[in-house]
């Protein structure tokens, strides 16, 4: 037998009786949960619908870069649009009519320019009339949207195909999403995405619509829209502490898609003083879901000695060491109130909603 061989064999001998062998076994340590109370909130329906906006069966209001076609009944030669000649609907709308200016104006024969942002066909309609009264005898008029080009949604961040996307009808967030291409789904911060409108974030669900399937996120939209789904990369949580000098503190950055409360207080430059303190043992944490909210009470300081299980954060989180020892959530809220105000814009809907309304 070659020494090689002999080798092989005596390796495989030495392997078999290895895992023949009883050796003692491993024993891990199951530690308790470091959570000493938690507590969930739903926000009331009515509140979401409201910062939704959603109407059914709202009429649509026009809009700069929006097309008119405008008929005047027996007379044609007042009739702007592709019907002025009996014509159907010509493939280019868009030039085919009467095309809403940046002011929000059309110039129409007669009357010259008229105002008609923010109104219905049927308002328009019943404006022309009155106006042409003037110069026609009862007059019917006619309007209809040819092209909605002030329907237009900003698509940033994860997609094939982001930036900016017009289109031809009001439309739901699935529908927009499909406007910018795919999501880039292993770089996308789906818990983190947002609907923003007038400088708010929506209570929109990303994860639940595009991962479960849960078509109750699939809100209505409305012209200027922002679609924003982030990198991984700039998941986030708020970590505060109250003291005589004011809250301090800030975000800390997840890394590599994890992180948890000791890495969150210690990136901070918290954990000394308020260990000494005795402040650790009642760590607040809010953790905003869109439309839901969980409050948690964790006892860090068991997580330090070692009678605890680490508590992993989530993107969003709002961490807060209180000033002193508080037993209710109010007080902890009316302590966090200013400094939340000064990053409302950063904070999940829930918070924003459920805290800073009406503040």
């Amino acid at each position: 037998m070659s020494l090689k061989r002999y080798c092989l064999c005596l390796l495989a001998l030495v392997v078999l009786g290895a895992c023949g062998s009883s050796g003692p076994a491993v024993r891990v340590k199951v530690l308790p949960s470091a959570v000493v109370e938690q507590e969930e909130q739903v926000l009331d329906p009515s509140l979401v619908a409201d910062a939704v906006g959603y109407e059914p069966g709202k009429p649509y209001k026009v809009g700069p870069g929006d097309t008119l076609m405008v008929v005047v009944f027996g007379h044609p030669e007042l009739a702007i649009g592709t019907y002025a000649s009996g014509a159907t609907l010509a493939p280019n709308a868009r030039t085919a009519g009467l095309v809403i200016d940046n002011d929000g104006t059309i110039q129409l024969p007669l009357l010259g320019a008229v105002h008609v942002e923010g109104m219905t066909t049927d308002e328009i309609r019943k404006l022309l009339e009155q106006r042409l009264a003037t110069y026609v005898k009862d007059p019917h008029v006619t309007v209809q949207v040819i092209f909605n080009g002030s329907i237009r949604y900003y698509l940033l961040g994860q997609f094939t195909e982001p930036g900016l996307k017009f289109a031809d009808r009001p439309m739901r967030l699935l529908e927009a999403l499909s406007l910018g291409g795919s999501i880039i789904l292993e770089r996308a911060s789906l818990r983190g995405a947002y609907v923003a409108r007038g400088g708010k974030r929506l209570p929109v669900n990303f994860y639940r619509l595009l991962r479960e399937g849960d078509m109750t996120q699939n809100i209505p939209l409305q012209p200027e829209d922002t679609i924003f789904v982030p990198d991984t990369q700039t998941d986030i949580v708020f970590v505060f502490a109250g003291g005589p000098g004011g809250m301090r503190g800030g975000m800390i950055p997840f890394v590599n898609g994890k992180l948890d409360l000791l890495q969150a207080l210690a990136q901070a430059g918290l954990g000394y003083r308020e260990r000494s303190q005795g402040k650790l043992d009642q760590v607040r944490v809010i953790r905003s879901e869109f439309d839901r909210g969980k409050l948690f009470i964790v006892d860090a300081e068991r997580i330090l000695k070692g009678e605890a299980a680490l508590f992993p954060l989530a993107p969003g989180d709002i961490i807060f060491v209180p000033e002193s020892r508080i037993t209710k959530w109010n007080q902890a809220i009316e302590q966090l109130l200013p400094t939340l105000q000064g990053v409302s814009a950063l904070l999940n809907p829930y918070v924003q909603i459920q805290y800073l309304t009406n503040r």
